[in-house]
């Protein structure tokens, strides 16, 4: 469980690097999903220091996959909207509200509760039908981001968060049927597709729509269906007789995280520029104003 909280911590502080990148990239001409647009994020220090964060994120998923039951590391990783609140709140000085505050706690009590009831990892090895249907869906990913370009902006949003949602669902699952290095094995191909589909999806939504809205639907999509994949084809349990604090405590821990879903939102260039201590013209153009302390006070014109 460890291992699994501090891949959320990971993915959480990720994803407000990444929103800032995504943001300040010049967007692009169209309505669905930009392949261009990853490479320009890629020129932003702020993108390339969020993949560094999700590759040491990825890599701790990994051995709390092998360990855990998929419905924990599920809940797990959607508490990351919780540490990106909890790290905007400290570091960015963006102020949450009593709802919000209660929200992480809730969060923290959904995996309190999935921490007791958690078994052990089903020994279940997926039927080969299993294996293919993966790798249909990491292609499917693809075909809906492709679709979301013809949908208006709210639809569009929440369509590339369930895409991306499944996207990484899919990696998940694939951590848990991959056994050796085997390149005739379409769970390696469902796992390469999918991860960088869920990507390509996010980062699009990130820039072109809500990010509340897309986050949202990223949370639902990574947690449900590789949770029930878990319970009905892999032989997840939870300890004997825990069923219903287990239910409760997902359902708990992913309803906190969806009331934190406006932090997959870039803050204000304002907060960057006080949190960062960055001295370039977003510093220059908000040094006037202190982020959340209410009016500026009166000051002399600073002279040339």
């Amino acid at each position: 469980m460890i291992c699994a909280l501090a891949s959320a911590f990971c993915f959480g502080t990720a994803s407000v690097l990444q929103a800032m990148a995504a943001r300040a990239a010049e967007p692009g001409t169209g309505g669905g999903v930009d392949v261009a647009l990853m490479w320009r994020a890629l020129r932003q220090w702020r993108y390339l220091a969020g993949l560094g964060m999700d590759t040491l994120g990825f890599a701790l998923q990994i051995v709390a996959l092998r360990t855990l039951p998929i419905y924990a590391v599920g809940a797990s990783l959607a508490a990351s909207l919780a540490v990106t609140a909890v790290v905007a709140s400290r570091l960015l000085h963006v102020r949450l509200s009593r709802v919000e505050w209660t929200a992480v706690a809730v969060v923290c009590a959904g995996l309190a509760m999935l921490a007791l009831a958690s078994g052990e990892e089903g020994h279940g090895e997926g039927s080969e039908a299993l294996r293919w249907a993966l790798l249909a869906v990491a292609f499917g990913v693809l075909l809906l981001g492709v679709g979301a370009g013809r949908l208006p902006e709210k639809p569009r949003a929440l369509v590339l968060g369930l895409g991306a949602g499944f996207g990484f669902g899919v990696v998940e699952v694939a951590v848990r049927l991959i056994d050796g290095v085997d390149f005739t094995d379409p769970v390696w191909y469902a796992l390469l597709l999918g991860g960088g589909a869920a990507f390509l999806l996010m980062t699009s939504a990130l820039q072109r729509g809500s990010v509340t809205t897309a986050t949202a639907g990223m949370v639902l999509g990574e947690t449900i269906g590789p949770a029930v994949v878990g319970v009905v084809w892999l032989g997840d349990r939870t300890k004997e007789g825990l069923e219903w604090l287990a239910i409760s405590g997902f359902a708990v821990a992913v309803a906190g995280s969806l009331a934190l879903a406006r932090f997959g939102e870039p803050p204000p260039p304002e907060d960057v520029a006080g949190g960062a201590k960055t001295l370039d013209a977003t510093l220059d153009a908000t040094s006037d104003v202190t982020p959340d302390a209410g009016p500026a006070p009166e000051r002399e014109p600073r002279t040339p």
